[in-house]
C-alpha cells in the first residue's frame, strides 16, 4: 500500500518485536503492546538485589538460523554473539579423568570440511558413545530423510523419536546416549513424547549447512542486547512499543473481524490490522468465541500447550572446572547447562563460577518448591562435579540461586502437532498471528519465533486492507509516557499471563 497501515501488535517477545520491525520497515506504522513491564517474551531476563541478571532460558544461537543471523547483521550488533567451538559435548556419567573431574565426550567438526562431511567425520570419530554397528544401523535409518527430504521430515510429526528408531531398526542405546539428551535440549521433554520431525530438522540442519551446528552465545542479557535494538528501530521507523499494558479482550464488528483489542483499565486499541504474538496458552484463553465456533483455525488452537520449563542460576564462591561451552548433562533431571561465568562477556568472573542449568522435563517438578528444585539439582551437580560439588554443600559453596519458573513455554511438541499449527493469515480479514507455535520450517525455537514475525509481516503487507480504516491510538484511554524497559528492576510474572 502507498500509505501506512497502522498495526497494533500484542506481545514483545522475539515474535511481536519481528513481527513490527519488518512491518517499519516496509512503511507501516507497528505498534507493540506487552503486558509486563520487560521486553523478550520467552527470552525475559531480570537483574536481582546485586545487579546480576537472571534468564528465563539458556538460549543458544546456532548457524543454522538464518534469519536470526540475518536479523543481527542488519541491526549492526553481530559482534554481540559470542561463538564456541564447533562442538557439541556430553558428559558421560559416573566417569570421571585423571584428575577426578566429570568426564566429557566430544563431537568435534572439522573446519577444513564442508557439510555434510564435517558432521559424518564428527560422528565417526566418537567411540565412546556409540559402537560402529549402532553408527552403521543410525546411518541406515537416517537414510529416508536424506534421499526424501523434506516431504519425509513433515510425514514423520505422526511418530515420537523413540517409536521412529524402532521402526527403522535403530538400537535403543543410540536412544539412550544421545537422542534424551537431545530431545529435551531441543523442546523440554523425553524422545518417547518429541515428535521425529523436530530431531530430523535440526539433524537436516545440522548436516546440510557448514556451521549449522556451531553453536553461539549472546554476550548479555537478551532484554538489552537483542530485544533493545529492535524496539530502537521500530521507534526510529515511526512504530513503538508500550509496556506494562495488558489485553482484556478483543472486541468485534457484526462481520466478525476485529473492532478493537480492549485493554485491562478499559482503554480501545484501534487500527488497520491486529495481529496477536501472545504465546498460544494465552491466545486460547483471549480467542473470541464466535471464532472458536465458525473456524477450525482457531479451535485447533485447543490442541496446543506449551511445555513448562524450569531454569535455574547458581552462583558459586569459587571457580569450577567446565568448558566454555553449552554441555549436556545427561542427567535424569537436567538438560543442558553451562558456566556463563566463561561463556558470556558481560556476565564474566575469573573467580567463582555462574552456572545456569535447564531443569527438564519439568512436568512433574513445575508445581515444587525452590528449595526441592534446588536440593534434586544439586544432588546431580554433585555427580557432574564429583571433586568440586557436594549435595550437603561441603565443597564448594553456593552464594546464591535463582529458580525460575515458566509453567508455558514453547508449545510441546509432541507428536502429531504440526496439523494443528495455524498459519500467520488467518480467515478474520484484519487479523494475524505470530509466534514460534505457528506454522513455519523452525518449529519452537528463537529462530522459529523471528522467522514467523518476518512472515507475519508479510501477510499483512499482502492483505490489501485499506490504511485508514480504523481510527488510530488508544480511545478512551488516558495519554501516559512509557518508558521502555529492556529489564526490569523487579521479578517478572512467571506463569502465562491473560
Amino acid at each position: 500500500t502507498d500509505k501506512p497501515l497502522r498495526v497494533a501488535v500484542l506481545g514483545a517477545g522475539l515474535a511481536g518485536l519481528s513481527t513490527a520491525l519488518y512491518l517499519s520497515r516496509a512503511g507501516h506504522k507497528p505498534v507493540v503492546y506487552e503486558a509486563r513491564d520487560v521486553l523478550g517474551g520467552k527470552v525475559a531476563a531480570w537483574k536481582d538485589e546485586d545487579g546480576d541478571w537472571y534468564e528465563t532460558g539458556l538460549h543458544i544461537f546456532f548457524g543454522a538460523y538464518p534469519n536470526m543471523m540475518s536479523l543481527f547483521g542488519e541491526l549492526g550488533i553481530k559482534d554481540r554473539l559470542q561463538f564456541k567451538s564447533h562442538s557439541m559435548i556430553f558428559a558421560m556419567p559416573g566417569q570421571q579423568d585423571e584428575d577426578g573431574n566429570q568426564r566429557f565426550s566430544r563431537f568435534d567438526f572439522p573446519q577444513w570440511l564442508p557439510a555434510p562431511l564435517n558432521g559424518i567425520v564428527a560422528i565417526l570419530r566418537n567411540n565412546e558413545m556409540l559402537t560402529w554397528p549402532e553408527k552403521i544401523k543410525f546411518g541406515i535409518g537416517l537414510l529416508p530423510a536424506i534421499l526424501l527430504g523434506q516431504s519425509y521430515v513433515s510425514e514423520q510429526d505422526e511418530l515420537s523419536v523413540s517409536e521412529w528408531m524402532k521402526k527403522q531398526g535403530v538400537p535403543d542405546r543410540v536412544n539412550d546416549e544421545v537422542f534424551i539428551a537431545m530431545a529435551k535440549a531441543l523442546n523440554f521433554i523425553d524422545p518417547d513424547n518429541l515428535s521425529m520431525t523436530v530431531v530430523l530438522t535440526a539433524l537436516n540442519r545440522f548436516l546440510q549447512e557448514t556451521h549449522g551446528s556451531k553453536m553461539a552465545f549472546l554476550d548479555g542479557a537478551p532484554p538489552e542486547r537483542l530485544c533493545q535494538p529492535m524496539v530502537d528501530e521500530i521507534r526510529a521507523n515511526g512504530g513503538d512499543v508500550v509496556m506494562s499494558s495488558r489485553l482484556d479482550r478483543i472486541e468485534l464488528e457484526d462481520d466478525g473481524s476485529v473492532k478493537c483489542f480492549r485493554m485491562q483499565g478499559g482503554g480501545a486499541v484501534t487500527a488497520d490490522a491486529y495481529v496477536s504474538a501472545m504465546p498460544v496458552d494465552v491466545m486460547k484463553l483471549k480467542t473470541p468465541a464466535p471464532w472458536k465456533e465458525r473456524h477450525t483455525y482457531f479451535s485447533n488452537l485447543d490442541e496446543l500447550t506449551g511445555v513448562p520449563v524450569i531454569n535455574i542460576h547458581v552462583w558459586f564462591d569459587r571457580k569450577l572446572t567446565t568448558v566454555d561451552h553449552l554441555l549436556f548433562s545427561r542427567s535424569p533431571l537436567l538438560s543442558v547447562y553451562a558456566d556463563m561465568s566463561n561463556t558470556c562477556r558481560e556476565y564474566r568472573d575469573d573467580e567463582r563460577s555462574h552456572l545456569e542449568l535447564v531443569f527438564a522435563p519439568a512436568k512433574e517438578w513445575i508445581s515444587r518448591s525452590d528449595e526441592d528444585i534446588m536440593a534434586a539439582t544439586m544432588e546431580e551437580l554433585g555427580r557432574l562435579f564429583p571433586s568440586e560439588i557436594a549435595a550437603d554443600g561441603s565443597k564448594a559453596v553456593v552464594r546464591k540461586y535463582k529458580v525460575v519458573k515458566t509453567p508455558l513455554s514453547v508449545y510441546e511438541a509432541t507428536k502429531g502437532r504440526n496439523k494443528f499449527r495455524p498459519s500467520q493469515k488467518s480467515p478474520i480479514r484484519n487479523f494475524f498471528l505470530a509466534g514460534d507455535y505457528t506454522m513455519q520450517r523452525y518449529l519452537a525455537s528463537m529462530e522459529g519465533a523471528v522467522f514467523s514475525g518476518k512472515l507475519c509481516a508479510e501477510q499483512v503487507c499482502q492483505s490489501g486492507i485499506a490504511p485508514g480504516a480504523a481510527a488510530a491510538g488508544a480511545e478512551g484511554a488516558e495519554k501516559v509516557d512509557v518508558v521502555i524497559k529492556a529489564g526490569g528492576e523487579k521479578e517478572g510474572e512467571r506463569e502465562v499471563v491473560a
